[in-house]
Formats: C-alpha cells, sequence, structure tokens
C-alpha cells in the first residue's frame, strides 16, 4: 500500500478557497481535484481483500487524524470511524467500504492494480477494486477534507465511518456489534453512495423507499440413495429430485409473492455426480434469494424449505432422506431503505448543486448493499444514492451498438475518475451541508 503517498497528495490540497455562489465545494474543487485522482489512483494500485484491510485502514485513519478528526480505529476488525466536533447541530454519519475482490484486473489501465493475495483459504488470487470502493473512498477523503477546511459553513458532528468486509456482506453488522456508536456518537442522519456504470460520470441516481434488496445465501442439500445408472428404479436419484426443485423454486415467486411485490431466487450453483452412469447419493444447490420487504422475505425463504421437503415426499422419498434447508443468517444483509423525507430534501440540495439534468430518479436494484445496517440501529434516517462512472460518450456507444459497458464485479470495469470524483464530492459535500443548516454553501461576498 502507497500509504504515504497519497496522504501527501491530499494533505496537499488547498486549505480553504473560496466557495462559488450556489456551489459547496466551488473552487476549492476545482482546485483539489487533481490531488483527488492522484489518491484514487493510488488506492486502486494498492486493493485489500474482505477482512484483509490493515494498510487502507491505517492510511484512512492518518488523514482523518492529520484533519482534525478524533479517530476511533479497530472497531469491527479493521473498521474505523472520525468524529469532528464543531459546535452544537446535528450528528450526521458518512460512510465508505475499503475492501476489494479477488479478481485480475484486465482493465489495461496505467494504475491497473497488480496485487496478488490469499483469500480465506489460503489460495492465491489477484485482487481487483473492481466495486468502485476506491471511488467512495476518496470521495469520503475530499468531503471529509472539504469539510474540515470550511468550518464557518456547519455546526454539529461529523461521523466519517470507513467499514471492512462490505463484500461479504459483514463489516456494518461487526461495526455496529463492536459498540460504533458507544464509542463515537449516534447520528440523527446516515449518507453513503455506490458507484454505478449505468450513469454518467458525476450524475447522481436516487430512489426513495427501497434502494437496495435483503441478499441471503441458502445451502440447499438434495439427498437420495445412489445407485448404477441403468438401474435408476433402484435409487432415490437426487439429481433428478434437483430439477424439480429448481422449477419447484420458481413457482415461489410466479405463484406465491403478489404480482406488486418482488422477490428473486437464483440456484447459482448446483453440484451432484461423478460418472456418467452412476446416481451419487447427494446434490448441493447454493441459492441467492432476494426481496425487499421483511415479510417476503420470511415467506419466501420459508416456501423454500417447504418446496423442498414436498418434492422429495412427491418423488417418493423417504422423510429420512428429506432435502437440508440453511439460511446462512451470518451472511444475510438487510435492504438498503432511503428515508423519503430525507431523500427528499437532499434530493432538493443535490439538484441545487448539480443541476437537475445531473440528478435522476432510477429504479430499485436487487443487488445488496449492507449500508442498510446503520440507519435502523440508530433510529435515525438513511440515505444511499448512485454515482455515474461511465463518459456520456461511452454510454451513447452502448446503446447505438448493444456492446455493454464493463459493469462492477468485472475484470474491465474502469471509472472515469476525474467527472466522477468530482461529481461525488460535490453531491455529498452538497447533502451533508445540507443537513448541517447552511444549505448549499455560502452566498458571493458583495
Amino acid at each position: 500500500m502507497r500509504a504515504a503517498a497519497f496522504l501527501i497528495v491530499l494533505l496537499a490540497c488547498p486549505p480553504a478557497a473560496a466557495a462559488q455562489e450556489g456551489s459547496a465545494a466551488g473552487e476549492w474543487l476545482d482546485q483539489a481535484l487533481p490531488g483527488l485522482v492522484e489518491t484514487y489512483t493510488a488506492l486502486h494500485r494498492s486493493p485489500e481483500l474482505s477482512f484483509q484491510e490493515r494498510e487502507t485502514a491505517a492510511a484512512l485513519a492518518r488523514i482523518l487524524t492529520e484533519l482534525g478528526f478524533e479517530v476511533e480505529t479497530g472497531i469491527g476488525g479493521h473498521g474505523l470511524a472520525g468524529l469532528l466536533r464543531n459546535g452544537v447541530g446535528p450528528t450526521v454519519l458518512v460512510r465508505t467500504d475499503m475492501d476489494a475482490l479477488p479478481i485480475v484486473e484486465a482493465t489495461g489501465l496505467p494504475y491497473a492494480s497488480q496485487v496478488r493475495a490469499r483469500n480465506e483459504g489460503g489460495e492465491e488470487t489477484g485482487v481487483m477494486h473492481a466495486c468502485g470502493h476506491d471511488v467512495h473512498m476518496t470521495v469520503w477523503l475530499g468531503t471529509a477534507t472539504f469539510l474540515a477546511r470550511h468550518r464557518d459553513l456547519w455546526h454539529g458532528t461529523l461521523l466519517f465511518v470507513a467499514q471492512p468486509a462490505e463484500e461479504r456482506g459483514a463489516g456494518a453488522r461487526m461495526m455496529l456489534a463492536d459498540g460504533l456508536y458507544e464509542r463515537t456518537a449516534r447520528p440523527d442522519a446516515a449518507l453513503a453512495l455506490h458507484v454505478t456504470e449505468q450513469l454518467p460520470a458525476g450524475t447522481v441516481g436516487w430512489r426513495a423507499g427501497y434502494a437496495l434488496a435483503n441478499v441471503d445465501s441458502v445451502d440447499l442439500v438434495v439427498r437420495g440413495r445412489g445407485g448404477h445408472g441403468s438401474a435408476p428404479h433402484t435409487t432415490h436419484d437426487p439429481i433428478a429430485l434437483a430439477a424439480r426443485i429448481v422449477i419447484g423454486l420458481q413457482h415461489i415467486v410466479s405463484r406465491e409473492v403478489k404480482p406488486i411485490e418482488d422477490a428473486v431466487i437464483t440456484v447459482g450453483s448446483i453440484h451432484g455426480g461423478t460418472k456418467h452412469n452412476i446416481i451419487p447419493d447427494r446434490v448441493e444447490m447454493l441459492l441467492t434469494v432476494r426481496s425487499y420487504r421483511p415479510e417476503v422475505r420470511e415467506q419466501v425463504l420459508a416456501a423454500i424449505a417447504r418446496t423442498a421437503r414436498y418434492e422429495a415426499l412427491a418423488a417418493g422419498f423417504p422423510e429420512e432422506l428429506a432435502p437440508e434447508v440453511r439460511v446462512r443468517e451470518e451472511e444475510h444483509t438487510p435492504a438498503a431503505y432511503n428515508d423519503p423525507a430525507l431523500t427528499k430534501r437532499v434530493v432538493t440540495a443535490l439538484r441545487r448543486e448539480l443541476g437537475a439534468e445531473r440528478v435522476r430518479e432510477v429504479e430499485p436494484s436487487m443487488g445488496g448493499e449492507d449500508f442498510g445496517r446503520y440507519a435502523p440501529a440508530a433510529g435515525c434516517p438513511g440515505f444511499l444514492f448512485w454515482l455515474g462512472t461511465t463518459p456520456p460518450e461511452r454510454l451513447a456507444a452502448a446503446a447505438r451498438d448493444g456492446e455493454p459497458v464493463p459493469g462492477l464485479h468485472t475484470a474491465r470495469f474502469a471509472p472515469d475518475p476525474g467527472p466522477t470524483i468530482r461529481g461525488g464530492v460535490a453531491a455529498m459535500t452538497a447533502a451533508v451541508l445540507d443537513l448541517m443548516g447552511t444549505g448549499a454553501g455560502p452566498k458571493k461576498k458583495s
């Protein structure tokens, strides 16, 4: 990790340039952007896997300390939080994630990651920021730097949280269980952003209500009684039963869940057998289940267990060979819910800052994000918005030619750094300032 390099770059940003009329960051962001882009490329070159974010966390902690934050480290592993108190006012949480993915980068960029590391299983893998957490951290740092150097524009307490292990759905839970709010402060509002290749670089997308889904991982073991492939009548064939279960699971979504609700059941992995003419004793299936409302989640998970059991009984399997179904509760990620009132307020500030054409209402996503844990744990409203990363001309070409833009979790995901970071810092700064009493910043002096 080139921690010292991007620390020096970021702290060399202009100290307190005047803000332009109608803009939160103004001239400061104009001058700071080259340094922020260098910070981004340094982070991109130095990714760390989930639960291994040691050097990244240390570098972020050093920067917050230099900016005057009271920094608490080692929260839920490598998590950290910084408090900056500035008089009486609300406490606003701004969260970033830090971890990268086990992907060999194929962007060909001059700052592409060459990092290799060992995963939890001890296997060596390439490591890449393929989900934009490097952008998230850069925007987070840029916002923290601006606010620390312009304390005349806001009042209250900033709570900047850097979270490990988002990709594993564990980091937020770990930090909260380790006393995040008891060790720092309980927020009155929680904010975050997430990049998307589907919007132009620097453009913001928003959605009131459910924005991201509940995510559940389900392990389903179909048990049978194997035998020779030429004599299936002497066996209880788990492969044939697994096929029936796969089809039966889709009946849950199409015929049991209300049409106005949303749910997804995807069988992502199915493994059984070793040879052409051997009927095995078991088939293992891995499912991902998505939903928004808690009651729909409970309905779907219960229906999966029921469907598996009764498909087995209908196929003549004895009760002792009923399928085993396990929901990995330790990996559950709750839905991210954008409080409608907070959303309306922040979106107004974003439109004022970026212009209405760069603030777009978007569809909710069935993706997952454990940011959804922070607001309920604090009893406060939360809001997560999307930040576009793709040059507009690239999106236009993709629409014209039918060639998709490389997306999140792919080896060729490559945000356009300058406009993406500028838009992200401008948006997050405007959101924080609006909540902390000064709207879009000071008016131009006469």
